[in-house]
């Protein structure tokens, strides 16, 4: 039977139906984006987070309002590397900070207070994103009502955010929610700004808006540059380095470009019943898949294969002999991924493209559609008994690294440090080491960043050292 129970996990056994070994003949999606189970030490985010730290927080030119305690505003501020080109961007720590006061007789004359004063101290923003956390929603302050009220002030778009931690089971519901709200926000919002939405003259028959990249490490700009290579113009990026009023301009293009299919689908979903505009999904992760993104959007836009093959073939060309080194140096390694919810199985073909074994793949929020696709670009893979764990506790990540030995791991900013502590190196593939990683070029600096950790010397001395430790404890 695929579905497996680890022994950390014998004092809780309805853990069992989210750990499986991937079998090609059998179709599982384990248990997923439901409550954490009493007991399990869990390590997702908040809805808040999600919505704030993920989605919002690269929007680069607007002042990100946190309405509640200063803890929240300071866990959600300077913690990802989403790179802007605006100098307000993740610079500044704005807050209510909300005190027992505020509490206990309502926040919201100190929200007016402060949206205002945020205002006068830095009049070159050009809006700003309201808000709430767990206090501020619990209590029932009306943040939609503060807003109009600023925004009647400023003259400037003002979009309140409802969405305390509490809101979803991880911070995937914070995704969601922040799409959904936005995008009726913007739907009203155009009307009352109309000069902000694309002019019809300065339309094209080849206008994309690039859906869910947050522009680590300038992935945006490797993307921008394929696209315009081929013929494409990307309008606005939701959300990576882009400004409040160019994400006016969302329901103006021809085609919006999904990469991010957990954070940021629902958008387009909603811009395509809204204004029939139609979207495809796409990885920029990866050689095979870079090409095949390239291919379809410009089937889908009407530009010659020519053009895109020209492309391919030149960036293919400029970074063979380097890859090919990296490549020589990593076949027959194993990896282990935990990372949140698409890029467990966005580096599935990457890892085969670089001769490496995908051993584990640990998700933190990934719904059943993920599953599905994680499946499917293991069975393209030919990968087989790969253990696969749902929003894993730290108890669980260390039973399979010692099960399955992996040579390194892949995985976000908090769980590097106690593998490094085992002997494993690790490789950030959510914020990055030395990105970009989108694109050609940006797999030849992952690649790079692979062989870098695994190939240190540092770890021959680790290992040294256990194997002493070991001799001496027989001796004992």
């Amino acid at each position: 039977m695929p579905y497996i129970l680890l022994d950390c996990d014998k004092p809780i056994p309805e853990r069992m139906k989210h750990t499986y070994v991937y079998d090609p003949e059998e179709k599982i999606i384990p248990a997923c984006n439901i409550n954490t189970v009493p007991g399990d030490m869990t390590e997702r985010g908040c809805a808040y987070a999600g919505a704030r730290g993920v989605v919002g927080g690269p929007i680069k030119d607007v002042i990100h309002m946190i309405h509640g305690p200063v803890g929240c505003a300071f866990y959600a501020w300077g913690t990802r590397r989403n790179l802007s080109d605006n100098e307000l961007h993740r610079r500044y720590c704005w807050t209510t900070d909300m005190q027992e006061s505020d509490i206990v007789y309502g926040g919201e004359k100190t929200l007016e207070k402060t949206c205002i004063e945020a205002f006068d101290e830095f009049p070159q923003a050009n809006g700003m994103i309201v808000y709430t956390n767990c206090p501020t929603a619990l209590i029932g302050d009306n943040i939609d009502a503060v807003a109009d009220k600023v925004e009647e002030y400023v003259k400037k778009p003002i979009f309140p955010m409802n969405c305390p931690g509490f809101a979803g089971v991880s911070q995937s519901k914070g995704h969601h929610v922040f799409n959904t709200m936005f995008y009726r926000w913007l739907k009203k919002k155009r009307e009352e700004y109309p000069e902000k939405c694309l002019k019809e003259e300065e339309k094209t028959p080849y206008d994309v808006a690039l859906i869910g990249d947050y522009n680590m490490d300038w992935d945006v700009a490797v993307i921008n540059d394929l696209f315009k290579r081929i013929g494409v113009n990307n309008v606005v990026t939701f959300t990576g380095n882009a400004s409040i009023n160019d994400l006016f301009k969302l329901p103006d293009v021809k085609l919006n470009v999904v990469h991010c299919q957990r954070s940021a689908e629902y958008i387009a979903h909603m811009i395509k019943d809204g204004f029939e505009i139609p979207f495809v999904r796409v990885s920029f992760f990866g050689i095979k898949q870079t090409t095949e993104a390239l291919y379809n959007i410009a089937e889908k836009l009407g530009i010659p294969k020519e053009r895109v093959d020209k492309v391919i073939e030149k960036e293919l060309s400029a970074i063979k002999e380097e890859l090919d080194f990296y490549k020589s140096k990593l076949e027959g390694k194993k990896c282990m991924v935990y990372v949140g919810g698409p890029r467990t199985w966005h580096w599935v073909r990457a890892m085969k493209e670089l001769g490496i074994d995908y051993v584990v793949g640990c998700c933190t929020f990934s719904h059943d559609d993920d599953y599905e696709k994680l499946n499917s670009n293991l069975k393209k893979a030919g990968i087989k008994d790969a253990l696969i764990i749902d929003a894993p506790n730290e108890p669980e990540l260390e039973e399979a690294a010692k099960m399955y030995k992996p040579d390194f791991m892949l995985v976000g900013l908090k769980e590097r440090y106690l593998f490094r502590k085992f002997g494993i190196p690790t490789i950030n593939s959510h914020s990055y080491e030395e990105g970009p990683y989108a694109g050609f070029r940006g797999f030849v600096n992952f690649a790079r960043d692979i062989y870098k950790a695994v190939c240190h010397p540092v770890w021959n001395v680790i290992q040294e050292k256990e194997d002493k430790f070991e001799e001496y404890k027989v001796k004992q």
